[in-house]
Order: structure tokens, then C-alpha cells, then sequence
């Protein structure tokens, strides 16, 4: 079966160029939103792909009207790929049943793949550089060495109760008891 999926990204965009274009194009049935792309959740067109079944053909006017985000695109695309369902995306002559259509989406995915790595090394190189600079990752410690040498000292002289303590050094009970513990 050939599905369409239409979306404007306000409601008073109207949807009926897309929709007349996917009945041309031979979808028997067309899901509508008016929900931005760039928003995560996309109740109809989640409707849509647990609708579609290995065979079907997924058709959108543009590719941006399936979402923004690149990477997200791909990753939708591929799991469609996995299923057996067909992508069409008429106004960017991308269709994933034709060998052309199979390389431009290829090089779609190639350029989503080295965008995450990008982004991946740059991580890193931000990561390293703090790391260089003496900053660590991560909560800062509820206990420092200084003050878990007094909680212990506190805590041998036997003359405040673990209430006291707490209060005094200003931890929680939870922190005096692993200060305790190690």
C-alpha cells in the first residue's frame, strides 16, 4: 500500500497543495499534521509508521516535511529500509526503490555519519582540554578530605551523636555514614 504523510508546521499553513500532490502520486491514504519538524513528537506520523508493513511505500511532498534533523531522518529512513518499506520524497526525487535513489540516500546517511563523528571529536577535544586545564567532570564531592578527617575525628571522640555531627559539618546523615564506612 502507497502511505502519505503531509505536515505544515502551523495551523494556518494549509495542507492541501501536499495532499493533492500525494493522491497524484498514488497514495490511498495520507496522514496530516501541523506540528513544527523540529519538535520530537509527531503523533500522526508515529500513527503512520506503526502502520506500515514490509511493501508499503512511505511518500512525502519534501524531505522536510518528515522532520529537520538530519540524522534523524536517516536513522527513520534506514529503519524503514530494515522493515522493507519503500520512501519516496517527490519534490527531491528521492526514492529509495530505484538504484539512484538507494545512492543519493547513501550519501545522505555518509554526511549524517560524519556530522556525529564531528561532533563526537569535538566532545572529546572539549572534554580533554578542561582535563588539561585541571577541571573534572562530574559532581563535586559532598566531602572533602579535610572534612571527612574531622567528621572521623568528630566521630572517635564519641562526644556528639551523628545528628550533631551532620549539622556541625553541614553533610547528610547518607555521607557521614560513607565518610564512616571507608
Amino acid at each position: 500500500m502507497r502511505f502519505g504523510y503531509a505536515r505544515v508546521s502551523k495551523n494556518e499553513q494549509s495542507l492541501e497543495i501536499q495532499i493533492q500532490k500525494l493522491t497524484a502520486a498514488g497514495c490511498e491514504e495520507i496522514f496530516q499534521e501541523k506540528i513544527s519538524g523540529a519538535k520530537d513528537g509527531m503523533p500522526q506520523l508515529d500513527a503512520l509508521v506503526s502502520k506500515l508493513r514490509k511493501g508499503d511505500t512511505l511518500c512525502v511532498v519534501r524531505l522536510d516535511r518528515l522532520g529537520r534533523r538530519m540524522m534523524k531522518l536517516v536513522e527513520l529512513i534506514n529503519d524503514f529500509k530494515s522493515k522493507g518499506i519503500e520512501f519516496v520524497a517527490l519534490e527531491n526525487n528521492l526514492d529509495t526503490t530505484t538504484p539512484i535513489g538507494m545512492l543519493l540516500f547513501n550519501i545522505c546517511a555518509a554526511f549524517s555519519e560524519m556530522e556525529r563523528e564531528l561532533i563526537r571529536e569535538r566532545v572529546k577535544a572539549g572534554l580533554d582540554s578542561a582535563k588539561q586545564k585541571g577541571r573534572t567532570g562530574g559532581r563535586p564531592k559532598a566531602l572533602t578530605i579535610e572534612k571527612a578527617e574531622t567528621v572521623k575525628a568528630l566521630r572517635q571522640t564519641g562526644k556528639m551523636s551523628v545528628k550533631q555531627i551532620c549539622e556541625t559539618i553541614g553533610i547528610s546523615r547518607s555521607v557521614f555514614y560513607r565518610c564512616i564506612n571507608e
